[in-house]
């Protein structure tokens, strides 16, 4: 029997409903900011530190175009180890204005020579481990930032690098990271050349009241000061010798990866039990590709495509599309509970499909992001609970094909399957990240843009403390390698093999709006990150908010997805919101079966350019807490 409301009750209901509207709308048009607005005329450059935004201000100061301040940002933060190295991995998207296109950088590096399933397995290992010369895939942050001011800039590699080799010099390091040397002091200490350079005031006898710099105090890296003279000088020769400034600055990447660079790397590298070979470094190389794109409300969303969890993003877009979230309200329940079901099934097709496209076998890329398959995907959400089976779905009738893996996906569960190698249990013990850690850590981020129109998103990452630094060159190695898994249950797409990119986490953002840029935008964090980015773009097209509240916005964080680090743990129906959700909201949650939790951050720290066409002007924002920061004109 159906009963209708008594006119008080209806009355009542209206009022309820229209408070909760008004509530929202204030959310998202009136919020107040800690941090306001950066504005911008000419150009802005936002990154991870000050120091390094000061370096990409100086090169705008000096004529450089976007892509020239980037690369002198990309080399202070990695001079910096702000969360990475230079020995670390790049990945970038630009947009061009004199094409209108956007284009990828892959600069990830591969897997040596001898990194097998077998060979990780024979050592007692689940996955391959998380820290060392064993971590270390072939560094690709050199060989990035060459080619991107190479075939983008308009600088030499001396005009860029200058900021960097300032501080290589000498300069005043910040509590963060210095805090952060003397906590990994203990795995630091392991490698001789990682204690020389991070432990300064480390003694015999452990009297010594800290083992690494003190905020404030000087911080000199001389073996790094020469790594980057001699690409300087190299690129200086060649322009005497009458090379263009193109051909000058590979000349200095030569050197990098088949010079006395590289050998020094190889040796110190092998010494210690790494892999990496001299022809491992000879043949990798930086790919210059074509990004993957979502539409979402008439905007064109670009990612890198599927060797790192970019594309994640844009079929959560398309599975959201189908969904009327700015009726659900912000942060309301029935919002909060689509987003997580959305990102649950983007999130399992990641684990599942995502790997290196350039190596066999086909990911496929093109039946994932069809709108067919999303609203295939979108009908599978319960709309009243939480489903801690989410799982992969099949994208290959989407495609015109037939899934070679049908076997493994009948199989395939959340929560990783135990492995089989011996001592394992011993070995993921001595992890040094936990879970929440690892779900969270990493990366940094570079923001660019400029009066001609060129922009830049990049999320450069690997080579962090502790960092393995290679003999006397002064560069830090890369710990990617822990994203491969050795178990093709998991993923057949992202089984280690030589010459074979990790599926990794890092993922800049660009949008473009009836063809010209209308949002750049990245995040610091692990799997983290198309989550944050995620919610930011939707806080934008959604909720109508300006570019700093976007990114000051709370986020809910999902640990349903496998880790891309360490033990790859999934937590199936965690849920991790800010401390200001109402408590109505919480309760509501808990009854949809999540086990949530509150935080008082629940993202990475965002950065983001906004394009204000109506004014020609740049808007940048950057998160309340952490230390990025920006500079603009």
């Amino acid at each position: 029997m159906i009963t209708t409301p008594a006119p008080s009750t209806r009355t009542s209901c209206l009022a309820l409903a229209l408070a909760v509207l008004l509530l929202n709308a204030s959310l998202a048009h009136g919020q107040r900011t800690v941090k306001p607005v950066l504005h911008g005329k000419h150009w802005i450059a936002i990154t991870g530190k000050p120091l390094a935004a000061t370096a990409g201000a100086m090169i705008f100061g000096q004529g450089g175009n976007a892509v020239d301040a980037t690369c002198a940002m990309l080399a202070a933060t990695c001079t910096m180890w702000d969360t990475l190295g230079w020995g670390g991995e790049t990945q970038a998207l630009i947009y061009n204005p004199k094409t209108g296109e956007v284009k990828g950088i892959n600069a990830l590096g591969v897997a040596p020579t001898g990194a097998t399933v077998e060979f990780f397995r024979d050592k007692g290992m689940r996955y391959p481990p998380e820290f060392g010369p064993l971590a270390a895939v072939t560094p690709g942050t050199p060989g990035g930032l060459m080619v991107m001011l190479a075939e983008f800039g308009t600088m030499s590699l001396e005009q860029v690098l200058a900021p960097a080799l300032q501080m290589a010099s000498g300069y005043p390091i910040e509590a963060s990271q210095a805090n952060n040397m003397e906590r990994r002091k203990e795995v630091l200490s392991q490698w001789p050349d990682s204690k020389r350079v991070f432990l300064p005031h480390l003694k015999a006898d452990d009297s010594q009241e800290r083992a690494a710099p003190y905020a404030g105090e000087v911080f000199r890296q001389p073996d790094l000061y020469r790594t980057l003279s001699k690409l300087v000088e190299t690129e200086r020769r060649a322009l005497v010798a009458g090379k263009s400034r193109k051909q000058a600055i590979y000349a200095a990447y030569d050197l990098f990866y088949r010079g006395d660079i590289a050998r020094e790397l190889v040796r110190s590298t092998q010494e210690h039990g790494g892999l990496i070979t001299m022809e491992d470094l000879d043949r990798w190389q930086v790919h210059i590709e074509e990004p993957v794109k979502a539409t979402y409300r008439g905007i064109e969303v670009f990612k890198l495509t599927h060797w790192v969890q970019g594309p994640a993003m844009l079929q959560a877009l398309n599975i959201l599309e189908n969904a009327d979230l700015k009726a659900m309200g912000y942060n309301s329940a029935a919002y909060i509970h689509t987003l997580y079901q959305a990102m649950n099934l983007a999130f399992a097709d990641r684990d599942f499909y995502y790997g290196d496209p350039y190596m066999p076998p086909e990911e496929p890329i093109r039946g994932l992001l069809t709108k067919d398959y999303a609203r295939k995907r979108f009908q599978q959400i319960d709309t009243e609970k939480n489903n801690p089976l989410a799982s992969p779905g099949d994208p290959y009738p989407f495609q015109g094909g037939v899934n070679p893996f049908s076997d493994l996906l009948e199989s395939w569960t959340p929560i990783p399957p135990a492995g089989d190698a011996e001592g394992e249990e011993s070995w993921q013990q001595s992890l040094l990240l936990s879970h929440e850690e690892s779900f969270v850590a990493g990366t940094t981020s570079i923001q660019a843009a400029d009066a001609e129109g060129w922009v830049v998103s990049v999320t450069p990452s690997g080579g962090w403390i502790p960092a393995f630094i290679a003999g006397n060159t002064g560069i830090g190695l890369s710990q990617r390698m822990q994203s491969f898994v050795l178990d093709e249950r998991l993923n057949p797409f992202n089984v280690v093999a030589p010459g074979k990119r990790p599926r990794a986490t890092l993922t800049p953002g660009l949008a473009l709006k009836k063809g010209k840029p209308y949002l750049s935008f990245a995040v610091q964090g692990g799997d983290t990150q198309d989550q944050n980015l995620l919610q930011f773009f939707l806080n934008m097209v959604e909720f109508d908010m300006d570019v700093q509240q976007a990114v000051e916005a709370a986020n809910i964080t999902s640990y349903q997805m496998q880790s891309s680090f360490g033990s790859h743990k999934s937590e199936p129906g965690r849920l991790v919101v800010r401390e200001d959700v109402p408590p109505w909201v919480i309760t509501q949650l808990r009854s949809m079966g999540y086990r949530v939790e509150t935080r008082q951050r629940t993202s990475g720290p965002t950065t983001a350019i906004f394009f204000d066409r109506e004014h020609g002007t740049l808007w940048g924002g950057a998160s309340d807490f952490g230390e990025d920061y920006g500079i603009a004109w």
